[in-house]
């Protein structure tokens, strides 16, 4: 039962409803509190707070009770119950077993997302493909050889990393890596530890040890520190312990905000690759720009790169780069895409001198990430090109069309007809209180028409203008008597919500786009107006809806007969 204890006048006495109590009973006890606690019944600023405490207890209690999910949970879970995330998209109206059983389920996948956001696991694999024989062919050879008319295609090389986070305590954090490689036979792999500690809001400082079947153990230290709100330094040096001896390694960088989306960046390195580079970066909603140049020993190279962004749900991009230093020149274009909820898919096209032509394929999901770089040719071959560009573009659309648009609207499909019927029972019972609200309020409807504001028609749900779909004319209300209902002083305002939770409304198509679709007569002038479920209206409105004549209401007359 429900215990709330009443704090004024008579501490002692308690008001209490038994666990059966019916609706009439909760609701008349809930009446009975609400004025005994009511904030204004008290002068006195301090009983009016503790009255205020109360009032809001007993307002949270009888929302649990009131709704007999909620109360299902509480009577068996008790309150922790109503912590667990996840309760508002199970189904309603189950049994008491099958809540405990969802109880579980959803403690479990609780867990399960604590365990992912403590520990941040990253990995990434990497398989290299050797497929020059597809064009760098000697037919001489091949012709010596039993067999040599089909071209040789081998992995020549494998990278294999993985990372996760062990959470210490608040300011401290260890981070366990590793990985594995192999070029053409020859392999090795190492291990790294690292613990890092937050001293304060500013910086950060981190200590590294790892050990290696090739290198030799290695030890090393970073520090992370912002000087200005503007500006940050980073400053690294280790130690790498390998048969030829100790090789010590320093590097600093510093960076800075040169307006809200522009960051310039200045490194130093010393070690066994010393050089010094900037580069500026900038990172707008539709762009990425980033420019470096780098001096140094044995590299020196300019790179300029630019990426598009698309505003599409898909999130596509395009990018393109080129870099040229002592080592040659290098020019990389390519697309990436969202192809699922935690998926993104890219390829990258790289045609250098003297590199020659590579295809790199990258999936990433979560936190994962599989690459794929397969070596076309040694030279420069203007089919090796044309190939490594048309190829991956053919492949993605059919396998688009072909497996991925029919697998998401299955998907879509099936749950879409289980949000249908596990909100059967609901709907049903929705649409007899919208009706039943209609016939209240057509009264007050007839007595407020003679307003300025005229509504002559106005339906609720999804369109669709292929009449040949007879299923689909069933998700159209009519919610002419509502709307009218709503204007005041010659206005209709609706805010950004669900117009299906509107008096009168309710939901004909769940989980499809709906829209509202209505023709209102304002100082004897006809408009039309299309306005999507979640968007606000207000009307009248003349300079944003197109203003109509007489035959427009006959043909929307028409509609009506049809959607009927």
């Amino acid at each position: 039962c429900i215990t709330i204890k009443k704090h004024m006048r008579n501490k002692n006495k308690k008001y209490e409803i038994d666990i059966n109590a019916t609706q009439d009973e909760l609701k008349a006890s809930y009446r009975r509190l609400c004025m005994l606690y009511h904030p204004d019944k008290h002068r006195d600023p301090e009983l009016k707070s503790q009255a205020e405490q109360l009032f809001n207890q007993v307002h949270q209690a009888y929302e649990v009770l009131s709704d007999p999910q909620s109360r299902a949970i509480y009577d068996i879970f008790g309150k922790k119950g109503l912590e667990v995330e996840g309760w508002e998209i199970v189904e309603r109206k189950r049994t008491p077993v099958e809540i405990r059983e969802e109880y579980e389920r959803l403690q479990r996948e609780r867990e399960e997302r604590r365990l992912q956001q403590r520990t941040n696991p990253k990995g990434t694999i990497s398989v290299g493909v050797d497929a020059t024989d597809l064009f760098d062919r000697y037919d001489e050879d091949f012709e010596e050889m039993p067999g040599g008319g089909f071209p040789h295609i081998e992995i020549n090389r494998m990278h294999i990393s993985q990372s996760i986070e062990a959470p210490l305590t608040n300011s401290d954090t260890a981070m366990l890596s590793g990985s594995l490689s192999t070029h053409n036979g020859n392999g090795g792999g190492n291990i790294n530890m690292t613990v890092r500690r937050v001293t304060s809001a500013k910086g950060w400082g981190e200590l590294e040890f790892g050990a290696g079947d090739i290198l030799g153990p290695l030890f090393g230290m970073k520090v992370f520190r912002n000087l200005t709100p503007r500006c940050f330094l980073t400053a690294q040096c280790g130690m790498q312990f390998s048969p030829r001896g100790v090789r010590p390694s320093c590097s600093l960088m510093t960076a800075r905000h040169l307006d809200q989306n522009t960051m310039g960046y200045l490194q130093w390195r010393w070690g066994p690759h010393s050089s010094m580079t900037t580069s500026v970066v900038r990172d707008t909603k539709t762009s990425h720009f980033t420019l470096a140049l780098q001096l140094g020993v044995p590299h020196s190279y300019l790179m300029m790169s630019y990426q598009y962004k698309f505003q599409d749900e898909d999130q596509t991009k395009v990018k393109g780069s080129i870099k040229t230093g002592w080592f040659g020149t290098v020019v990389e274009y390519g697309a990436e895409r969202k192809i699922s909820r935690h998926s993104v898919l890219a390829a990258t096209v790289s045609v250098g001198v003297p590199q020659g032509v590579t295809l790199k394929i990258r999936l990433a999901r979560a936190n994962q990430t599989y690459l794929f770089p397969v070596h076309l040719t040694d030279q420069l071959l203007p089919s090796a090109v044309f190939y490594a560009t048309v190829g991956p573009l053919l492949v993605y659309m059919a396998i688009h069309r072909l497996v991925i648009i029919p697998y998401t609207c299955s998907q879509k499909q099936q749950d879409l007809e289980l949000q249908r019927k596990s909100s059967e029972v609901d709907m049903v019972k929705k649409k007899q209180e919208a009706e039943s609200a209609v016939r209240n309020i057509h009264t007050y409807y007839t007595q407020i028409k003679s307003n300025c504001l005229i509504i002559l028609n106005a339906w609720y749900g999804k369109f669709v203008t292929d009449n040949s779909v007879r299923q689909e004319r069933a998700q159209v209300i009519d919610v002419t008597v509502p709307l009218q209902c709503l204007v005041k002083d010659s206005k209709l305002i609706l805010t950004e919500a669900s117009k299906a939770g509107l008096p009168g409304f309710y939901d004909p198509c769940v989980g499809e786009d709906k829209s509202l679709k209505l023709l209102y007569q304002f100082r004897g002038v006809m408009h039309q107006v299309l306005s999507a479920d979640t968007e606000a209206l207000r009307i009248p409105k003349q300079c944003k809806y197109t203003t109509t004549t007489q035959p427009l209401y006959n043909h929307y007359s028409t509609l009506t007969t049809t959607i009927s």
